[in-house]
């Protein structure tokens, strides 16, 4: 990716695990202080983008992982909605590949299809496999948080990467 090498020092291992430890604290410190899904959601996808970018594609799926495994270790999620995890993880995978694929097209093509198949993959899911795993006022609470929300979340994520790679590329 051309904003990959936008700085010489991004080459230098020392350089990536650095990135990767900043954005580990982001991805594992914002979800476990900051309940509020409006802020942490874009927060976190903005994360993997920068992190997909910036790093690499397997880093931002490994960074992909963490919000929820914190999120469920330290009782942040609801023990009831712990089948959801996996899926979610999945999810996070999804807007990575699907940007890392777009991305060179046109990056605002690439945020808005990462995020619509994000949201649809997380939305089928609940719809699809919870409702016959979960108590139906849990999956009715699942479905609400696992639908629009997901998808603009997602859309603003992007676009405060967008934000950010700009910011960088005048560097």
């Amino acid at each position: 990716m051309k904003t990959k090498i936008l700085f010489e020092s991004l080459n230098s291992v020392r350089a990536r695990v650095l990135l990767f430890a900043v954005f580990l604290a982001i991805v594992t410190i914002v979800p476990a202080f900051i309940h509020i899904q409006w802020i942490t959601g874009p927060m976190v996808n903005a994360v993997l983008i920068l992190a997909l970018v910036l790093i690499g594609p397997m880093e931002a799926v490994l960074l992909g992982l963490m919000p929820s495994t914190v999120a469920l270790s330290a009782g942040l999620l609801p023990l009831p909605l712990a089948p959801m995890v996996p899926f979610i993880m999945l999810g996070n995978a999804v807007l990575v590949a699907v940007f890392h694929y777009l991305y060179q097209k046109n990056i605002f093509v690439a945020i808005g299809m990462a995020a619509f198949l994000k949201f649809a993959f997380l939305h089928q899911t609940v719809v699809w496999l919870m409702d016959k795993m979960l108590d139906g006022k849990i999956v009715a609470k699942l479905a609400v948080m696992m639908s629009w929300p997901q998808f603009f979340t997602a859309l603003i994520g992007g676009m405060i990467a967008y934000g950010v790679l700009k910011g960088l590329r005048k560097l």
